[in-house]
């Protein structure tokens, strides 16, 4: 400060012409001392230390330097506020003393804790840590500076374990409470907002006996103390400091120091006895021996002579400079290029109060200007603790924040970090680990929102980032993987020619229609043979037709359903079997005319002759085809998705249309064939040796009792097996008229032609 008011004495540019005075008070970092010092500044009573010729001492001070604690600095403002006497503070940081209507005429040149605070959050989050301890001083700038912290850690999603608070003057009880706080704890991290005096207590304590490794994050106040390194523990401790800076002239200013200077000055004498070890007054009663004067203070090696770490230093200077130039634009002008200054005029406190609001300037590369609040930009170098070649600690600056920066662009790391016990890599501190991509976090009854379980997404949900919150549903077409950390389209399943079951299907689709074939071949080639003119030639053969069509109909069902696939497979079906129904019960009427025509007086086979039966025939198909046409022309079946059988996969599938037009088709071909069944019942026991009623009996039973047991299965069969369930029908019914009807018929013909007489056939049992 004397350096900086004498740089300022000696300016032809600052000041011209007026020299400022000063008064040095020592407040002992004590809040009572410090209210006592505050009644001797605003007083005036107190002795100048400066004194010359031209000093004009108006008995009150305009304006003050400090305090150095917050604690201190809101003991001074209390009783100054009333006078208006501006107070800069070079290392006073609580967040608290930026209150414009509690403390209007504080300004300071540090930056408040506020920023700090946010910073050291942003810090914690930057590197993962989500789980931490706390610890603070019980003072101002400790709980001011914790609970700004604690904030701004909540809004960054970071929990606390555990944030204790001690105070150097504490009983030690409660310091070992607190050691054994963090001992115990399981957060690796430990944020300390704590005053330099408090926490090398705190650290001498841990000390005495080992505790797990901790990461140590610290606030400006103790982690930029050279004092502090000898906690050797503590390497690799990270935080914030003041930036460092030069000061030109300061060390020769600082050397420039003589014993004459030192004697006298209360503070240099106490500072040279303890750097030299020796006494400056002759017969003091002390075991030192005598300054002689050879005492060289350029070779001494200390904290004094060491001006590459000027932190807290440059802002004492700020703060001086700021004031100067307050004063400088209250009393001096600029006239033709030339700065005058009134030396005479009498200046109040508050007119440096209102000046220091304006000052803008720049000194030694440094901006100096104050917000609203009486805070400067923000601006803090990122410090580690990293150990050297020989073994010691040593702070390195690694990187800086600036507040003024956008969001998300305030750090700027240029140099490796080194973390505890020397390790490169990150520590880990969270209490509960990431949540892996295709699981959620649900949080533990009664724990902090960081501590949680790690739950396996629900099924057709995904998660596909790490910590999720939530899991959310697969688009209707897609189905999570195993993971269930990606959607991924669901697989289409329909009958196809390509899988086992559709091969099968499709064989004996194949097989049944050859067969057909295969049986009209014989017929027509022993068509004058009696058992073939005896058994309705014509309507055998359009049985045979019809019966080949249905098997081929059911082809029509495997494969991928398309718009003329839907339509064709259930009315060609419906049609086809309602033509095979429509011979079948024309043959049975056949069986039973023929019979009634044997008995006298009969002409009944006039009126049912071939003609006829061709009639009867067309006659129920077309109402078949009537059915199916009103159904295709209305509401047709089409192709659909169906979502909802399988949650997994999608089945491609025909969509009915109408359900009437469906059960139409198929309550009309049970009428036809329940009505066959019952007219070949009744003409199962005519007197014929070969009586073809029989057979259609059989055929019919197996007909009705496949199409009866159908419907549950139908209803009850998932996804493709409901397609394969009607194709089974189709086929099953289909081989029960051949092989019923034609089979016996085919035997004979081929292995008894013995029996293929009309002497046979006529034979009656």
């Amino acid at each position: 400060m004397i350096f900086a008011i004498e740089e300022i004495n000696n300016s032809t540019k600052l000041l011209p012409g007026i020299r400022l005075g000063y008064q040095i008070l020592d407040s002992c970092a004590s809040v009572s001392m410090a209210v006592e010092v505050a009644f001797q500044l605003s007083s005036g009573l107190d002795q100048v230390l400066y004194t010359a010729d031209n000093c004009s001492q108006s008995g009150m001070v305009k304006a003050i330097v400090g305090e150095s604690g917050s604690g201190q600095s809101i003991a001074m403002l209390r009783v100054i506020g009333s006078f208006n006497i501006p107070q800069v503070s070079h290392s006073a940081t609580c967040a608290c003393l930026s209150n414009k209507q509690h403390f209007p005429s504080f300004f300071r040149t540090v930056p408040s804790d506020q920023f700090q605070a946010d910073a050291l959050a942003k810090l914690v989050k930057r590197f993962g840590w989500t789980w931490i301890g706390a610890v603070r001083s019980d003072t101002d700038y400790g709980n001011y500076g914790m609970t700004s912290f604690l904030n701004a850690a909540y809004k960054e999603g970071i929990c606390v374990e555990y944030s204790e608070s001690f105070y150097r003057g504490d009983p030690r009880s409660k310091i070992q409470r607190v050691a054994d706080v963090i001992r115990r704890s399981t957060a690796i991290v430990v944020v300390a907002f704590a005053a330099f005096g408090d926490m090398s207590v705190l650290l001498k304590e841990l000390s005495h006996k080992p505790s797990p490794p901790r990461q140590w994050i610290g606030s400006e106040s103790w982690l930029i103390h050279p004092d502090m390194l000898k906690f050797t523990f503590c390497a690799g401790a990270v935080g914030f400091g003041i930036p460092r800076s030069i000061i030109p002239g300061l060390r020769d200013f600082l050397m420039d120091l003589s014993s004459t200077k030192v004697a006298t000055s209360p503070i240099l004498t106490e500072f040279w006895e303890d750097a030299f070890n020796c006494s400056i007054k002759k017969g003091a009663a002390t075991n030192k021996r005598v300054c002689d004067g050879s005492e060289d203070i350029k070779k001494l090696q200390s904290p004094y002579t060491d001006t590459s770490q000027l932190r807290i230093t440059n802002m004492v200077y700020k703060a001086v400079y700021a004031i100067a130039h307050a004063i400088h634009d209250a009393v001096c002008q600029k006239i033709n290029l030339t700065t005058q200054c009134d030396k005479l005029i009498s200046i109040e406190a508050k007119q440096i109060y209102s000046q220091l609001k304006k000052v803008n300037f720049s000194q030694n590369g440094y901006h100096v200007s104050f917000d609203a609040n009486g805070d400067p930009v923000a601006m803090y170098e990122l410090v580690n603790w990293q150990k050297s070649k020989s073994g010691s600690l040593e702070m390195v600056t690694v990187g800086y924040y600036d507040a003024s920066l956008p969001e998300g662009q305030e750090f700027h790391i240029y140099q490796n970090l080194t973390w505890m016990e020397d390790r490169t890599q990150v520590p880990v501190s969270v209490c509960t680990n990431s949540c892996p991509p295709g699981t959620h976090k649900v949080l533990q009854k009664g724990k902090p929102i960081c501590c949680y379980d790690c739950v396996q997404c629900p099924e057709g949900e995904i998660s596909n980032t790490t910590d999720s919150r939530n899991c959310f549903l697969c688009p209707k077409e897609f189905w999570p993987n195993a993971e269930r950390d990606t959607c991924l389209p669901k697989p289409v399943e329909f009958l196809s020619y390509n899988e086992v079951l559709g091969i099968i299907l499709a064989t004996f689709s194949a097989g049944g229609a050859c067969l057909a074939v295969i049986t009209a071949t014989v017929f027509f080639r022993h068509r004058t043979s009696p058992i073939v003119r005896a058994n309705n030639s014509e309507l055998s053969f359009l049985l045979l037709f019809s019966l080949t069509l249905c098997f081929l109909c059911s082809l029509t069902f495997i494969g991928v359903p398309s718009e003329w696939s839907c339509m064709l497979r259930h009315t060609v079906f419906g049609i086809t079997s309602v033509l095979c129904i429509s011979c079948v019960l024309g043959k049975t009427l056949v069986v039973l005319m023929a019979f009634k025509a044997t008995q006298p007086g009969s002409n009944i086979m006039k009126w049912f002759g071939p003609p006829q039966q061709r009639m009867t025939v067309v006659s129920f198909t077309f109402i078949q085809v009537l059915i199916c046409t009103v159904w295709l022309v209305f509401n047709p079946p089409f192709p659909i998705k169906n979502l909802s059988t399988y949650k997994d996969r999608i089945i491609l599938e025909c969509a009915l249309g109408s359900a009437v037009g469906f059960w139409a088709v198929l309550g009309y071909i049970g009428l036809l064939a329940v009505f066959c069944f019952v007219l070949a019942v009744l003409a199962r026991k005519l007197p014929d040796n070969f009586n073809e009623a029989k057979f259609i009996t059989f055929s019919m039973l197996i007909f009705c009792a496949v199409w009866i047991t159908f419907i549950p299965a139908y209803f009850s069969s998932p996804g493709k097996f409901t397609v394969a369930v009607e194709i089974f029908a189709i086929l099953a019914s289909s081989f029960g008229l051949i092989l019923c009807i034609f089979a016996p018929k085919c035997f004979i013909i081929l292995f008894k032609p013995q029996k293929n007489t009309k002497k046979y056939i006529m034979n009656i049992s």
